[in-house]
């Protein structure tokens, strides 16, 4: 058996905000439906899935949402340092700014965005090589 990696799920309390905040970062995600499950083919073959917390409910009565911090980070390159600090902007304007942009020490201009349901966004570009 050979297991191929597919999709990444997020459970979301605001399945209609949450599309809206990924459809802005540039997601081509189909409308809700009014449907407690949306999915969105990413570049390159995997899916982005979301379920409302009722929904996960009715097949994981238990589930307790996380605590302390975000339970996922999705990451998004970006095409220069510049770009990231432009929609870390746009979105820190929106109220969902985790943290604003920084010359990270691995080589990359990095931001943390916040999701609705405070899941990590995070943004990068690789930095200019030092002459």
């Amino acid at each position: 058996m050979t297991l191929r990696f597919d999709a990444v799920g997020l459970v979301t309390a605001d399945l209609s905000a949450s599309l809206a905040f990924y459809r802005r970062l540039g997601l081509d995600v189909p409308g809700d439906a009014g449907g407690p499950h949306v999915e969105a083919a990413l570049p390159g073959g995997p899916r982005l899935l979301w379920d409302t917390a009722e929904s996960v409910r009715s097949f994981d009565p238990d589930r307790t949402p996380p605590s302390g911090g975000h339970a996922i980070t999705l990451a998004f390159a970006c095409d220069s340092p510049e770009d990231v600090d432009a929609v870390y902007a746009a979105f820190a304007a929106t109220g969902h700014g985790g943290r604003a942009p920084w010359d990270a020490a691995w080589g990359q201009r990095y931001a943390i965005l916040t999701d609705p349901d405070g899941n990590a966004v995070d943004l990068f570009a690789p930095l200019p090589a030092a002459d």
